[in-house]
């Protein structure tokens, strides 16, 4: 572990990880690093945040502190703070993180702080890649037959047709980097899934991604009860409709979990009921444990940027880290690069005839 004046200029981290963002930082942060440094022994953390709290938790996790260097600042931003004003503080451990990113000095960042000011932020510092017009905020959700990613969650309320075929090539790219899928399809989220539903905006981008590289992947129009039934990999939607959706799923998980625990818990049958099924309720609490679906992720920036719920404990700060690994280590951003450049191309062309 070294202080800010000892760390070589040469050297670059795997991650920047602000260690102040969240509910319970920097506890849970460095208990969930401990994860981390089982998981990724070889990993290079740069850890910002307030020393004088952050070393008396390294001493208890000496695995983190091997892999951590930490830089020190008493200054961070309440999760209750306005964007516009987080953005005027110079020092915060937010924005010296993507500060380091930006300089390249890491490859990504993970944050659990307030979502606002880290949008705000790596907008302005990290900035968009060439060739995407807005970031969007994608985040891996369970399905029927697996995890799909879906995108945008809430970055951008309203969208054109650029904005959606954007999400389709970087919802694509995600699908491969962080759920290994080599085909990943996609689907656009829409009233009905016949051709002629939908607003123009709709229409427009479906028809570009039909003639575009990614035609083979494009299923077409989906419908809401498809994004649980897992009909494609990606669902791409604006971020008004997509956030909407993701709470009345978390709303429908918890009221399901609700019902059956008034259903077990309702007199002598029903608790011998619950302890037939307690094995299959446990490996559906398992495959359902939001914290394994901890990790949503800014995309169409010049670098790797993960938010962490800031209730999240010690596992679901690892899954987020372990989501951030997983793009710098498969190339999600020159996946990205590429995918747009083959739409554009192939934009080009079909004008032209």
């Amino acid at each position: 572990m070294s202080s800010e004046a000892e760390i070589p200029k040469e050297d670059q981290y795997d991650l920047v990880i602000d260690a102040m963002g969240g509910d319970q930082a920097p506890d849970i942060v460095i208990k969930g690093l401990d994860f981390t440094a089982l998981r990724h022994p070889n990993i290079k953390i740069l850890l910002i945040g307030d020393a004088t709290k952050i070393d008396p938790l390294l001493h208890q996790y000496p695995n983190v502190s091997a892999v951590c260097t930490v830089r020190h600042t008493s200054v961070s931003i309440p999760m209750d703070m306005k964007p516009t004003t987080a953005l005027k503080i110079r020092d915060s451990s937010l924005r010296m993180a993507m500060e380091s990113v930006a300089k390249k000095e890491s490859k990504g960042v993970v944050s659990a702080g307030n979502s606002g000011a880290m949008l705000a932020l790596a907008q302005i510092i990290v900035k968009t890649m060439p060739g995407i017009a807005r970031p969007a905020m994608a985040a891996i959700n369970p399905t029927a037959k697996g995890d799909a990613v879906m995108l945008d969650l809430g970055a951008n309320v309203a969208c054109d047709s650029r904005n959606l075929v954007d999400f389709a090539i970087m919802g694509h790219a995600f699908a491969k980097a962080v759920l290994g899928l080599p085909h990943p399809t996609i689907g656009l989220l829409n009233v009905g899934s016949e051709e002629l539903k939908g607003d123009e905006r709709l229409r427009v981008a479906a028809d570009v991604l039909r003639n575009s590289p990614l035609s083979d992947q494009f299923y077409g129009f989906i419908e809401g009860h498809d994004i649980t039934a897992g009909t494609t990999d990606v669902v791409v939607t604006d971020g008004f409709t997509g956030n909407i959706a993701l709470k009345t799923g978390e709303g429908a998980l918890k009221l399901v979990f609700h019902l059956l625990k008034q259903v077990y818990t309702s007199g002598v049958r029903g608790k011998l009921g619950y302890l037939m099924v307690r094995p299959g309720l446990e490996r559906m609490k398992e495959w359902l444990d939001p914290r394994r679906y901890n990790g949503a992720v800014f995309v169409g920036l010049n670098g790797v940027v993960v938010k962490s719920h800031g209730g999240a404990d010690e596992v679901g700060f690892a899954c987020a880290v372990d989501v951030a690994m997983d793009m710098i280590s498969h190339g999600f951003h020159e996946e990205i690069l590429a995918g747009l450049s083959k739409v554009n191309a192939a934009k080009d062309t079909n004008q032209q005839s």
